[in-house]
């Protein structure tokens, strides 16, 4: 077991302590939802499926699957191919939005932190509106 593998586990003991109770708050557990999904379905190499869950906005900057898929794997290749992942703390925003950290296992093995905003929409459903990605544990960069 790799020292980033003993990292995660342990994040994901503590993730899974403080997670549940907050999940059924709002939204938190429907976009958590939509997160899992995404990142299941670029494991799985359903492309389209994973720019489903993209907002309005980021299909406006992103107005194709290929050119969505570009800037995924140029500059989140921890989230197309994540090892392990679980997640850490969410927030509900001033704006409506949910922040949720989300710890992952990259694929050269390193641990990084995608923090996803996501988005109501009108409909009820949420969706993916940005992530950013940093490398190492919450607080740790």
């Amino acid at each position: 077991m790799t020292r980033h593998s003993r990292w995660l586990i342990a994040l994901v003991a503590v993730a899974a302590l403080a997670v549940p109770a907050k999940a059924q708050n709002g939204g938190e557990g429907a976009s958590q939802d939509i997160i899992s999904r995404q990142l299941e379905a670029f494991l799985s190499g359903d492309f389209p499926r994973a720019y489903s869950y993209a907002s309005p906005d980021i299909k406006r900057i992103f107005p194709t699957l290929e050119r969505f898929m570009s800037m995924v794997q140029t500059g989140y290749l921890p989230v197309l191919r994540p090892g392990n992942y679980a997640f850490g703390k969410s927030e509900q925003m001033a704006d409506g939005r949910i922040q949720w950290e989300v710890l992952i296992d990259g694929p050269d093995g390193k641990g990084y932190t995608a923090t996803y905003f996501m988005e109501l929409q009108e409909d009820g459903t949420w969706k993916v509106d940005a992530v950013t990605l940093r490398r190492g544990a919450p607080g740790m960069t």
